[in-house]
């Protein structure tokens, strides 16, 4: 009954929620089959904008790091590699930790950003 309160208070209809939480649960392992088949669902939407949004952070990550190989000389790379690997180590363990909070907050029927990254920008309205 709690869950029912707080997701009506977000501004997501209930019965909208009950049909579409697999959709919602699958965004957060393969956004686009939900951004396609369940377009017209607010809950759902609301999940595969919060997994394009980690898909996208990811990404933009990985290019930065990729300039910053490029444009460091190969021996100086080599003496902060340890670090770069760290750091991807890291990412990759928030991005683990994002999906299976996504996840589990989509099966109980909540809209929830993810941490850090979850109100930086919508992309579906």
């Amino acid at each position: 009954m709690a869950d029912e309160v707080t997701t009506t208070a977000q501004g997501f209809d209930p019965q909208d929620i009950e049909q579409n939480k697999t959709m919602a649960i699958l965004a957060y392992i393969i956004w686009l089959v939900p951004l396609i088949a369940a377009n017209q669902s607010k809950f759902a939407r609301y999940h595969t904008n919060q997994a394009l949004i980690l898909s996208i952070c990811i990404v933009a990550f990985w290019i930065v790091m990729a300039i910053i190989t490029a444009i460091l000389p190969w021996g100086f790379f080599l003496t902060i590699g340890i670090v770069f690997s760290l750091l991807w180590i890291a990412v990759w363990i928030f991005a683990l930790v994002c999906i299976i909070m996504g996840i589990i907050t989509a099966s109980k029927g909540e809209a929830k950003p993810l941490p850090v990254i979850g109100n930086l920008f919508t992309i579906l309205k």
